[in-house]
């Protein structure tokens, strides 16, 4: 499904226009599931739970999100696709199917 929080036709990387303002279009951007783990990535896919990101900001940098340490982008991706989720499908509910509040859950 597409992704119903950033338009991969904008050729943008989603954290550099949201922290850095900077809407420069990239030539290599990566799809980001924004909850991974099974069956969380296949449930992101399902409902449009994704961002599209610079290598920097998805993998090699200090500020990638498949940080070991889970940074701080990561989380609020989390926050920022449960937000989405609860506005697009309000009639569904988010917590029985991702099986946790990313509003009031500290990392584990």
């Amino acid at each position: 499904m597409k992704s119903i929080i950033h338009d991969k036709d904008s050729r943008t990387c989603y954290l550099c226009a949201t922290v850095k303002f900077d809407y420069s279009e990239k030539t290599n951007l990566e799809e980001h599931h924004i909850f991974g783990g099974n069956p969380n990535r296949r449930l992101s896919e399902k409902y449009g739970l994704k961002v599209y990101l610079c290598p920097e900001h998805h993998r090699t940098s200090n500020e990638a999100v498949h940080r070991p340490d889970r940074n701080w982008y990561q989380r609020s991706l989390q926050i920022t696709g449960q937000k989405y989720f609860e506005t697009y499908y309000p009639h569904l509910d988010f917590v029985k199917i991702f099986g946790r509040n990313y509003y009031t859950e500290d990392d584990k």
